[in-house]
């Protein structure tokens, strides 16, 4: 007989074992590099569960990192959201900076991805975006008229420069902060207005 309450607790533990595989996938990822893998078993050590509770929640290496960008993406989802509405270059520095506050989501998608799943979506807020466009170019905002290549554009800058940031700024011999506020600068020439 299961007492009251104790279906509960058991869900807050679920909840709490799989945050805690999440964020050990995550640990592990940043440590050893994609190329070092990721292995299951380490995983629940490093998370310290029982290792028959990662395949029994995710059952396989995609379904957690799945299940990690998922969590791991909602406050920049969330943002995208919150922005939209304002002109394209606004949109633009918000997403510019809320990647770069929180990149595990574009780390993750693009694990996946480079993994060949296509469930990622890279194109936050598609929809509202696309119409939110379309109608910046209709009226002459955008660079170009062709509303899927500037958000296909947008999004590989700013996955593009949210993974190769650190290097980036290393290989300039800048100080990342600097190059954050320079690179901002030449999104917003590049997407904020038709030059001319």
């Amino acid at each position: 007989m299961v007492r009251a309450g104790e279906g509960a607790a058991r869900g807050r533990d679920r909840d709490a074992t799989e945050e805690a595989l999440r964020a050990a996938a995550v640990a592990l990822l940043r440590r050893g590099g994609v190329l070092a893998g990721l292995n299951l078993r380490q995983v629940a050590d490093e998370a310290g569960v029982n290792r028959g509770l990662v395949y029994q929640y995710f059952g396989s290496r995609r379904a957690l990192l799945r299940s990690a960008l998922f969590h791991r993406s909602r406050p920049n989802a969330e943002d995208a959201v919150d922005a939209a509405g304002p002109p394209l270059r606004r949109r633009l520095a918000r997403l510019f900076w809320t990647s770069l506050r929180n990149p595990e989501p574009v780390r993750l998608a693009t694990l996946l991805v480079l993994d060949g799943d296509d469930r990622p979506r890279v194109l936050l807020n598609r929809g509202a975006g696309r119409a939110e466009l379309a109608e910046e170019a209709a009226r002459g905002e955008l660079p170009v008229e062709d509303v899927e290549a500037v958000q296909a554009a947008i999004a590989s800058t700013i996955y593009g420069y949210t993974l190769l940031r650190e290097h980036l700024a290393r290989e300039i011999g800048l100080p990342a902060g600097e190059l954050d506020k320079r690179m901002a600068g030449c999104l917003e020439a590049m997407f904020g207005r038709r030059p001319g």
